[in-house]
Parts: structure tokens; sequence; C-alpha cells
């Protein structure tokens, strides 16, 4: 499975921004394939610790053989607990390469792609009870809505909740399949398939709480992260990348940034390395086209 579980985007970039110390102590968030990890223990020296996270039972199987790496098994919004745990706090830096992996988008039975015909699944961890088929047969109208038009950014979040709410009464929508038919005439003609994508991110982001999550790991971030430390993050979407810019900015995820009497802002724990995200080349969107709409931020601990 190495080097086609999951083709790492921006892997020079982001690990670079972690600006590596040979003993330092390490998290890559989001495991996965392992790439980002790999690269980080080329960089440690023997006294080096990274510690890594992935919630998909599939992605442990990656685990490299390397005393330096500890691997949790569980979602990454539990860092602070684990940490501490492992006696790894402070850290020198976190990464994290968000969404889903290629991995996950090609495992016909994982639910995740509109490509195959599969149950509406959807869990990165398959231990928990929530899946794509509850969120669709069982959400009331409001909270259908809810999902399609903030997570989606779905325009007619309206009709298309109506049109599965009505599909539904004939019988279950449980498979992929399905699905696609009950909302297809909610589509523009030529732009299927970037339609079903957007519901199945706005489902996908709710079945998982892949924001929530984000929101954990951001708020526990300034008290894992010793002063000059370094947070990575790497978002595929719109949403998570507002929640990341807007926590480096403002240390919250709303409203303005508060100063003192003085002018000096409080409660700000991070500052941007790079005012602009940064993106990927278009040689590495040509080899790897989930890249498009990757964005990298940088953070360092004030």
């Amino acid at each position: 499975m190495p080097g086609t579980y999951h083709d790492p985007v921006l892997l020079q970039e982001s690990v670079d921004a972690l600006s590596i110390v040979a003993d330092g102590t390490y998290v890559d968030a989001t495991f996965g394939g392992g790439g980002h990890s790999k690269e980080i223990l080329k960089r440690l020296g023997a006294k080096g610790r990274l510690i890594a996270f992935d919630r998909d039972d599939d992605a442990i199987q990656n685990k490299p053989d390397d005393e330096r790496l500890v691997l949790v098994n569980h979602n990454f919004k539990y860092m602070k607990k684990f940490l501490r745990y492992h006696d790894a706090i402070p850290v020198d830096g976190i990464i994290a390469d968000l969404g889903i992996s290629s991995h996950q988008i090609n495992e016909p039975a994982r639910g995740f792609s509109t490509r195959f015909e599969a149950a509406l699944d959807m869990r990165m961890n398959r231990e928990t009870s929530l899946t794509a088929a509850e969120v669709v047969n069982t959400y009331d109208a409001a909270g259908l809505t809810r999902i399609f038009s903030s997570y989606g950014e779905i325009r007619n979040s309206r009709t298309l909740t109506e049109t599965i709410v009505t599909a539904r009464k004939k019988s279950a929508i449980e498979t992929i399949d399905q699905l696609k038919s009950a909302i297809a005439s909610c589509t523009d003609r030529g732009f299927e398939n970037q339609y079903y994508a957007k519901v199945f991110q706005a489902i996908r982001i709710e079945v998982n709480d892949e924001l929530g999550a984000l929101k954990e790991l951001l708020l526990q971030s300034p008290h894992l992260v010793r002063k000059g430390g370094r947070l990575v993050f790497i978002a595929y979407h719109s949403l998570e990348d507002r929640l990341i810019k807007n926590f480096v900015a403002k240390g919250k995820f709303e409203g303005e940034l508060e100063k003192d009497l003085f002018g000096n802002t409080e409660g700000v724990p991070f500052h941007a390395v790079n005012k602009k995200p940064m993106e990927a080349t278009e040689a590495e969107i040509a080899a790897n086209p989930r890249a498009r709409s990757a964005k990298l931020r940088i953070a360092e601990r004030n």
C-alpha cells in the first residue's frame, strides 16, 4: 500500500514550515498514508519524537517500524489528553493535512466517493455510530438544510432538502446511487458531478464532525505548542481555511480582534508566518489533482 494509499500534498513545503530541530517533539495530526510523518522522521535525530494521530483503522497499517514514532488510533481532537499521557507537552510543532485521504476516496466500500456504488457510510472511524445513511434518512428538514448550506455551500439547499425528504418517504435512501438518483433533478446539466461532490462533502463533514474536531484542535494548540513552535495546516475548502485563518489572526473563530486600552492585541497566541496561504505548483497539481484546492497556512507561537 505504501505509495498508493495517499499522495501527500505540499510535502516539502509543509515539513519545511515546521523548522524541525533534530531533538524536537512533533505531532502529525493526520497520519493517513504516513507521507508527512516519514519526511519528518528523516529530519529528526535519534532523540527526536513524533506522535501521530489517525482515527481510521486502515491508516494504522502504514506505521513504519521506528521507535521514535508513537501512532495514536484516535481523533486528533483528543490530542491534549494523549500528549499529556505520553509526557510530550510542550511540542515543537503540529502539522495537519485535513480532509479525506486518497485511500478513503478510492475504497468503494467506505462510501466517500460518488464514483462507486456502495452503502452510504462515510465514517472515518468505523467504530462510531452515525453514518451518511442515517443523516440522509433521519435528519429533519432544518438539519439537512443546515448542513447543505453551511458545509456544502449549496445554493439550492432548501430545494435539495425537500427533494430528499420527499424521496425518503417512498423508500429509504441507503446507497450512493440511490442518493444520486433521488437528487438528480436538483443538479445543473453538465455539472452533475460537481454538485454531487458538494452534497457528499457536506454529509461527510457532518458524519465525522470535521469542523468541530478542527476547532477543538486549534483551541488546544496554545496549551500544546512551545513559544516559537509552529502550526502547519493544509486545508481543502473554505470552511476549514477560514477557521484556521481567524484563529491565527484573532485567537478565536468569530468576531473582531480584541485590543486593550493601549491598542495591544489580547488573547492571540499565534501569529501568521505567511500572510497569504501557500498553494501547490502547477506541476504538483498535474501530478496530483487533489492539490488544486490545497491552502497551506503557517503560524508561530507567540
